[in-house]
């Protein structure tokens, strides 16, 4: 099966283990981005997985390619221009100390991309799946106008699109992003968002939920859910529903609402997350809800899977979701001990 993704893959450095940017001397290299973590999930389990982005032609940007490469993601779409990779730096939280990620991306290539710089229609041709955030139409004009030709092109070719509204605020103001975000909306057919990303960018609020205590009013979230697939008229909303106790533990779980098997709506399993790195956790969930809602007949089974997937996920440095299909399926039916596997 094919799918496609599209947005930014950017160079992160981190702070090796849990230093400070203050104190660290140096920083641990490697590539991430929302739609480019997704790719590689997709491509860890098997499908013919296609990352479009904009490139410089220099080393660095060719660094990106190679890195996505060498999971088995398709590359061949990339268009090389431009003279910046964007970079964000990460330093990871503990405890009671918040992870905190800094970033360095204005005027990279895929910022400056043209109208009519990718053959959409080629992209497409027996494409299956098509997935973008709103971290892409965050970036600036030229990756709006672009991500709506990308859209036009996948529903011309019949695909399934998927968005994980993403909201940063670090990129643009709720305003801006409701007005950008909203018209989008008519393209996507499975729309993926978490507490604050339904109100930043489309203005639907799940009511008292309060999750830096870990408090979640469940019946709050499938409101929004039902706002949502109501209003846009989607076929499946998925919410994912973090518990933050502190940096280093999470309770982890989502719902789902759809025309299937969740058409009154249901809950996942949760789980009681100990995290090494949360930062692509979201982007994991997507790629696993996608490989669930293609290869799954139960909505349900497409859900567990995405969230088992996701768990594990936080529990591997960087941004890319490392597992297998075979991994994620023994987590999902209740293999989580975590005893060595001999």
């Amino acid at each position: 099966m094919k799918v496609v993704t599209f947005g930014e893959i950017m160079l992160r450095l981190s702070t090796p283990g849990y230093e400070r940017f203050y104190q660290s001397k140096q920083f641990d290299i490697n590539f991430g981005g929302g739609e480019g973590n997704v790719a590689v999930s997709l491509a860890n389990y098997g499908l013919e997985s296609y990352f479009v982005t904009r490139l410089p032609k220099h080393e660095i940007g060719q660094s990106a390619v190679n890195f996505l490469r060498q999971y088995g993601v398709h590359t061949q779409y990339i268009a090389r221009g431009g003279e910046r990779v964007g970079i964000y730096f990460l330093e990871t939280g503990a405890s009671q100390r918040p992870s905190k990620v800094v970033y360095d991306r204005s005027h990279s290539a895929i910022s400056e991309i043209s109208s009519g710089e990718i053959n959409w229609d080629e992209v497409f041709r027996n494409a299956k799946w098509f997935h973008w955030t709103g971290i892409t139409p965050a970036l600036g004009k030229n990756t709006q106008t672009v991500l709506k030709e990308a859209c036009v092109a996948a529903k011309k070719a019949g695909a399934t699109i998927s968005c994980d509204l993403n909201f940063r605020k670090k990129l643009w103001t709720e305003k801006e992003a409701q007005s950008v975000m909203q018209p989008l909306m008519e393209y996507v057919d499975v729309c993926i968002a978490n507490e604050e990303d339904a109100e930043k960018s489309l203005g639907l609020k799940a009511g008292a939920s309060d999750v830096d205590k870990g408090d979640l009013q469940e019946e709050a979230y499938f409101n929004v859910a039902r706002q949502l697939k109501s209003q846009y008229k989607f076929s499946s909303v998925a919410i994912t529903l973090r518990e933050s106790f502190s940096a280093s533990r999470n309770g982890w779980s989502a719902l789902l609402l759809d025309d299937k098997d969740c058409k009154e709506g249901y809950r996942s399993k949760r789980y009681d997350v100990q995290i090494i790195d949360r930062v692509g956790g979201g982007d994991s969930f997507a790629g696993g809800l996608i490989y669930g809602l293609l290869t799954r007949q139960n909505t349900k089974d497409a859900l567990e899977f995405a969230v088992a997937a996701s768990c594990l996920k936080q529990t591997i440095p960087g941004d890319f979701n490392l597992v297998s299909v075979d991994e994620v399926e023994k987590l999902a039916k209740g293999s989580g001990s975590g005893r060595v596997e001999r």
